[in-house]
């Protein structure tokens, strides 16, 4: 099946997502948020301040990443 990797994208990057949401200085994404300078902001978007649902969604496609290419990569290898 093709859509496999992109359904273990989307389990990772939600799960990251919400742990993010709960612990919001879960690395990288912080770090990211500070790294590009990317002034702070009291403006809320669904309740969430903004700054910590961009520091979740930079984690949320990081690990999502990584786990696509293990993903992807191991599934090569098991087949060979």
């Amino acid at each position: 099946m093709k859509g496999e990797g992109a359904i273990v994208f989307l389990i990772v990057f939600f799960a990251l997502l919400f742990v993010t949401l709960a612990s919001p200085n879960f690395p990288p994404g912080r770090q990211i948020y500070d790294a590009l300078g990317i002034a702070e902001t009291e403006y809320l978007v669904l309740g969430i301040p903004t700054t910590t649902l961009v520091c979740a969604a930079f984690n949320g496609v990081i690990y999502g990443v990584i786990a696509w290419l293990i993903f992807t990569f191991g599934k090569k290898i098991l087949r060979q």
